[in-house]
């Protein structure tokens, strides 16, 4: 191969170069927009997501309350009673008006409308049967009602809530209350994206764009659009075409990019984010336009080729100069050469070690610097996750007040009845009371300020009978209202353990606030708490009879904001703080499974001096 074909193939193999630089600056630049933009979006979607679940909990405790109302029964149980309808129907109005819904009515156990806050419009419910409607169907069932659709009557869309209504064990009617979420739609179409809410069989039915609402995802089955008929659920949507989104291609995240029709038959392409809305079948989906990462992908791949273009020539001119060069050192002695050489190569190799030799100093100055706010962070995190645990029993810790607070105010009325009649031996026992009263609710208070004071890692010999007993103090309002047998066992009593006591109060308190969140919903509920001495080592072990843990949790149990609690319920950082604070006691944490079927955790920490010597001698007996 001569000099001519190698340069030739030189220039193919640098211009194919170029273009695999270009095309990887458009990959990359493609890539990191798109996680910009779903960085956005989520936040984004996590407020959409809270409005959504706002609106509807502020309807979902009405039908309860009417169910309660006493004129209500009264129609129910006698229709003709015409005093008790117009009763009825006059606070249904009140309570539409003041809740700002669109509808409040009761039916009987037919389905049948008896009365209704619009008793007096054109357009009113009374007489009306709705037993085709799933949410009635549901309130008769027994199960509260839940169901978005069009209404047959007032052809306006709308969420329906019902509650059935019992008088003892005798099922009387139904009550219901409709809620129009259009404002959702109207405070919506500002937002930057394409925002719409799909119901469980893929029909859009809340959306920014007022031409997306009732079309479909998808195209419907024939069961689905017959089950749809029946209940009469999109009366008005017309045929629920589909909306035409089409998948251009998927991400490597698992998100995908589709492609929407948009206004004048131009389609644009959109990254797609969704979540479920919780206590529903709905999906929230927000299309964000790709617009920002295509046009930045656009530009990156311009600036890499404008660069690689400017090196190309500046190779180019540094090629055609060390050629001028080269002719003009080529007289001069090689020895010189060499000794030019060797110079420039001792000056090259000093400033690289000495710029090393910054960078390590500098490293090691960030590294100390950054031990220093890890540290903190750590003690603000603790400090944080107590703050949390206050905050979950507040209503414990409340009704813990305002018993002692109520008997204070009746005890200080009767004192001065008595001392206004001479009573002095009744008001003396009264105002002996009312001191035993203010002493319970000081050890209230000194307990929480005992548990949210901000302290450090300093071992100390801990009474564990001690930090156990003030810990389920915390908790003792809840224990008592959620009935759950507590067995407690501290062998032998005066078991001491190194560590920090306020600190090994907080591990206790989250470790026994999750074994009373893991059997909330368990029919049996026991609590066993057991300390005792294991060789040179405490142990502690919290057992509960709930569900247990999955293996694929356990995996991830002790990982930072991993919770499987519900969104909301928890940050995930109880497990990963306690076990961070047991590390620092020189113990451990570990989960296992109880012997009352639900889990155990068991934390270890080191034993005393005198007891690890105990342990030792009764060891040799």
């Amino acid at each position: 191969m001569n000099a001519a074909s190698r340069r030739i193939l030189a220039a193919a193999g640098w211009v194919l170069l170029i273009l695999g630089g270009v095309v990887l600056a458009w990959v990359t630049a493609e890539r990191a927009g798109v996680r910009s933009l779903r960085e956005i979006t989520t936040h984004r979607l996590d407020i959409y997501a809270a409005s959504l679940q706002s609106e509807l909990s502020r309807y979902e405790y009405l039908p309860p309350v009417i169910a309660l109302n006493q004129d209500v029964l009264q129609l129910l149980k006698n229709p003709s009673d015409t005093r008790a309808l117009g009763s009825v129907n006059r606070y249904l109005e009140t309570v539409n008006a003041e809740s700002r819904g669109s509808a409040v009515y009761v039916m009987d156990t037919h389905g049948l409308t008896l009365a209704a806050s619009n008793w007096n419009q054109p357009v009113s419910f009374v007489k009306m049967n709705f037993s085709y409607r799933p949410y009635f169907q549901d309130a008769m069932r027994g199960v509260p009602g839940r169901f978005y659709g069009i209404g047959t009557v007032s052809r306006e869309p709308g969420y329906y809530f019902s509650y059935g209504i019992m008088e003892g064990a005798t099922r009387l009617g139904v009550a219901a209350v409709k809620v129009n979420l259009d404002k959702l739609d109207q405070a919506w179409s500002h937002a930057g994206e394409k925002i719409l809410v799909a119901d469980g069989n893929g029909v859009v039915f809340l959306s920014s764009e007022p031409g997306w609402k009732f079309r479909t995802l998808g195209q419907l089955s024939a069961e689905t659009i017959g089950r749809l008929a029946q209940t009469r659920q999109y009366t008005e949507a017309g045929s629920l075409a589909p909306l035409g989104l089409v998948e251009k291609r998927a991400l490597p995240d698992g998100s995908a990019v589709v492609q929407a029709p948009a206004g004048g038959g131009q389609a644009a392409e959109y990254l797609v984010h969704s979540r479920p809305v919780p206590g529903t079948d709905w999906q929230l989906i927000v299309l964000s336009d790709m617009a920002p990462a295509t046009a930045l992908a656009r530009n990156s791949a311009a600036a890499t080729a404008c660069s690689l273009g400017f090196l190309t020539l500046l190779i180019m001119y540094m090629r055609q100069r060390r050629r001028i060069v080269a002719q003009s050192l080529a007289a001069k002695e090689a020895l010189q050469r060499a000794h030019d050489e060797l110079e420039r190569k001792v000056q090259l190799r000093t400033e690289a070690l000495s710029d090393a030799n910054q960078n390590l100093q500098s490293e090691i100055a960030e590294r100390r610097k950054a031990e220093k706010i890890l540290k903190a962070t750590l003690e603000d995190l603790v400090h944080t996750g107590k703050m949390a645990v206050l905050g979950q029993m507040s209503a414990g810790i409340t009704h813990e007040l305002n018993q002692p607070l109520a008997a204070l105010r009746t005890l200080s009325a009767n004192t001065i009845v008595f001392l206004e009649r001479g009573l002095h031996g009744d008001a003396e026992s009264n105002l002996r009371t009312i001191c035993q009263l203010t002493d319970r609710m000081g050890e209230i208070t000194a307990q929480l300020k005992k548990f949210a004071r901000k302290s450090g890692a300093q071992l100390q010999p801990v009474p564990i009978a001690t930090a156990i007993a003030d810990s389920l103090f915390l908790l003792g309002q809840r224990i008592r209202n959620e009935k759950v047998e507590l067995q407690e066992r501290i062998e032998p009593p005066g078991l001491r353990a190194m560590c920090e006591g306020n600190r090994l109060e907080q591990v206790i308190v989250n470790l026994v606030a999750n074994a009373l969140d893991a059997m909330k919903h368990t029919t049996q509920r026991r609590l066993k708490i057991v300390a005792a001495r294991e060789g040179q080592w405490v142990v502690i072990e919290v057992h509960d009879s709930g569900e247990g843990i999955s293996a694929e949790v356990a995996a991830r149990l002790f990982e930072p904001f991993f919770t499987t609690k519900e969104q909301g319920v928890g940050l995930g950082l109880g497990l990963a703080i306690s076990a961070g604070i047991v590390r620092d006691f020189g113990g451990s944490l570990r989960s296992g499974a109880s012997d009352l079927g639900g889990a155990m955790f068991t934390v270890q920490l080191r034993a005393t001096d005198e007891e690890a010597v105990t342990a030792a001698e009764m060891e040799l007996a």
